[in-house]
């Protein structure tokens, strides 16, 4: 199966539609939201990228990027691959534009995080380069307070 990787430049409710169909394969509790991805695309300090194949996105993933005192920060977020359409090179390859579009913007470094159930994934990425960070993600969920 070959893939068209394309960064999506507007947002439309097709598109919606289709990232609607797999963020629920990313996380169960992941939901489109139509405003929330109009204004990542509109973004300028963001990017969509997105795996056609035979005229249907099968997978998506985001790059974030901010600027601090100590350089230029990268964040893959959302990586996502259909099912369907899984082990065939598509999160690799998407992964990769995130790649070239931090190294593009001059980010010094690019992070991501995954679950370790996510055991494929994390096989992709450190095939990639992708290192364990000596340093620990804390969040604080303001949505559930």
């Amino acid at each position: 199966m070959e893939f068209e990787i394309v960064r999506v430049e507007a947002w439309s409710e097709a598109l919606a539609g289709e990232l609607a169909r797999l963020l629920p394969q990313l996380s169960a509790a992941a939901r489109a939201d139509a405003d929330r991805l109009r204004a990542l695309v509109e973004n300028p300090c963001t990017a969509l990228f997105a795996a056609r194949t035979a005229g249907r996105i099968v997978g998506m993933a985001a790059l974030a990027w901010y600027d601090v005192p100590t350089g230029r920060k990268a964040w893959i977020e959302d990586v996502v691959v259909d099912e369907a359409a899984r082990g065939r090179g598509a999160g690799r390859e998407l992964v990769a534009a995130a790649i070239g579009e931090a190294s593009r913007i001059g980010a010094g470094r690019v992070w991501l995080t995954s679950r370790p159930a996510r055991r494929a994934a994390r096989a992709l990425y450190r095939s990639m380069g992708f290192e364990a960070a000596e340093t620990e993600v804390f969040v604080l969920k303001l949505d559930r307070q």
